[in-house]
């Protein structure tokens, strides 16, 4: 990076201190909602001796989480690389906790284990996904000329798989390291805002969202992006140097190999997955030996719906929750989108002022969601509004990286018939970058859709008490387990399905 592209950020980010200064000591945003960094610097120091405690457990609940998840998607993903039976196998449980809602299985964590176990079952999941992807897509992605060299060289399959498929995945899985870190972190907050724990940084948060101090919630915020900012900066570094060139920031999610497949296999394929999530969920609760009235399986939480006493009342509430949430989260997939679209325009037509947006940008990444919802509120309040804004501040980065990279990714030979025309940057976007673009905004909308949805149950559990959010922690407040395990599923249903709609008009689209 040349000097002059560095001076020019610490320019930008100089102004947006001293206007953020300037906004703070005048109290012009909701009454001292957003105070000045002077003012959060000093309440950092004067709370110094606060934080080593409460981050230390995070930090071992993330890191222990990051490890053990981590570690099993590696596992996962080599044996769906190197057996497509096993592919179909373990899909369902990847699509799952992808579009899961991660704050839907706090209540339900909490029910079924104490101490920190909740927190480190919950970062595991958070990082599972996209580890697992990198590493398939990974193995994958081999010249098959090198194969074909170990496998003349009286090499077996298992040496491909040390020498060819590992050596390229690796450059791949660092990648995903990434963003399997902030998300790490995100499910140990996400735990400890519901779970009551005397340490973490998530408890140290929530115990201060009644003492009127907003430069205290935004010194903790800011400490959080700054520990998960720190992890994803060092995976990036790492990633670079293994592949010597600068890679994505987000990860693919599309396991390609399902791509070709006609409709029928797809669906044979889901449903073997689905079965594979029901047993898996079936056998924890037996291997856990819980309590009926606590933990509730498959077929409970089906004959609560349709007939239980209380059926029609459950459905009733559930179905007021899900109106109140999928419309926001709707809304909020739809502006992250085009705030997204927006800022990578801006970036093809104008890269040093993309460029310089473009850190602000990345914190809306690495901002745990517990820690940014609580500053969201303070500036918004507890409406709609607020809700929209968490929405948009999770849909946007991925978005964003997904919508930059095809437009860059534009042959030059088609802006350079738009140029012999006489057409210049602008016309080139508008005639060839942006149509090309097109299949990449539904990839987005893919991606950023169970965002969505966390989003919004996530300012609802925290803020509003409305929706999905509200009734969750109402249900959890009444002990009313059944409702917990039933928004938990749910949700998790309904994430699926969207994913996989939006994943059809995908493929229709590009193809």
């Amino acid at each position: 990076m040349s000097w002059s592209r560095l001076l020019r950020g610490a320019l930008v980010v100089a102004v947006v201190l001293a206007v953020w200064e300037l906004v703070g000591q005048f109290e012009l945003v909701a009454s001292g909602a957003l105070p000045a960094p002077t003012d959060i610097v000093r309440q950092f120091w004067s709370d110094r001796s606060d934080y080593p405690p409460h981050l230390s457990v995070s930090l071992k609940c993330a890191g222990l989480g990051f490890l053990i998840g981590n570690t099993v998607a590696i596992a996962f993903g080599s044996l769906a690389a190197r057996f497509r039976t096993a592919e179909t196998l373990v899909r369902g449980i990847g699509v799952s906790l992808f579009a899961m809602p991660l704050i839907a299985l706090v209540p339900v964590l909490l029910l079924a284990f104490s101490g920190t176990t909740p927190r480190v079952i919950l970062a595991s999941m958070a990082v599972y996904f996209p580890t697992f992807t990198a590493t398939v897509n990974g193995m994958r992605a081999v010249d098959g000329r090198l194969v074909d060299v170990v496998m003349v060289a009286g090499g077996s399959t298992t040496d491909v798989l040390r020498w060819i498929r590992v050596r390229s995945a690796l450059p791949h899985i660092v990648n995903a390291f990434k963003v399997a870190a902030p998300a790490a972190l995100l499910g140990t907050l996400l735990v400890e805002f519901g779970g009551g724990t005397r340490w973490g940084l998530g408890t140290y948060l929530l115990g201060s969202l009644g003492q009127a101090n907003p430069a205290r919630l935004w010194s903790i915020g800011l400490v959080a992006t700054i520990v998960a900012a720190a992890a994803y900066g060092t995976f990036a570094v790492i990633a670079q140097r293994l592949t010597r060139t600068s890679l994505s920031s987000t990860v693919s999610t599309a396991l390609t190999t399902q791509e070709d497949r006609p409709w029928w296999a797809r669906v044979l394929a889901g449903s073997v997955s689905a079965a594979v999530v029901l047993g898996i969920w079936a056998l924890v609760l037996r291997a856990l030996d819980m309590s009926p009235v606590v933990a509730k399986s498959p077929l409970a939480v089906l004959r609560y719906l349709t007939s239980g006493e209380r059926a029609d009342g459950a459905r009733s509430r559930l179905f007021d929750a899900y109106g109140a949430t999928l419309p926001l989260a709707l809304l909020g997939l739809v502006c992250g989108l085009a705030a997204a679209l927006l800022l990578a325009t801006l970036l093809s037509l104008r890269p040093t002022l993309g460029r310089s947006v473009l850190p602000f940008a990345l914190i809306s990444q690495t901002m745990p969601l517990p820690a940014l919802t609580p500053l969201i509120v303070l500036v918004f309040g507890r409406d709609i509004l607020a809700t929209v804004v968490v929405c948009i501040s999770v849909t946007f980065f991925p978005s964003f990286v997904t919508i930059s990279q095809a437009l860059a990714s534009t042959p030059p030979a088609a802006i350079d018939v738009v140029s012999v025309s006489g057409g210049g940057r602008f016309r080139a976007l508008r005639y060839v970058g942006l149509p090309g673009s097109v299949p990449a905004l539904v990839t987005a909308a893919r991606l950023a859709a169970p965002r969505a949805l966390l989003g919004v149950m996530i300012a609802e559990y925290l803020a509003t008490g409305n929706g999905l959010g509200g009734l969750l922690n109402e249900s959890r407040g009444r002990l009313d387990y059944s409702m917990i395990w039933t928004v938990a599923t749910t949700s998790v249903v309904v994430a699926v399905v969207i994913t996989y709609v939006i994943g059809s008009a995908e493929r229709l689209v590009r193809r």
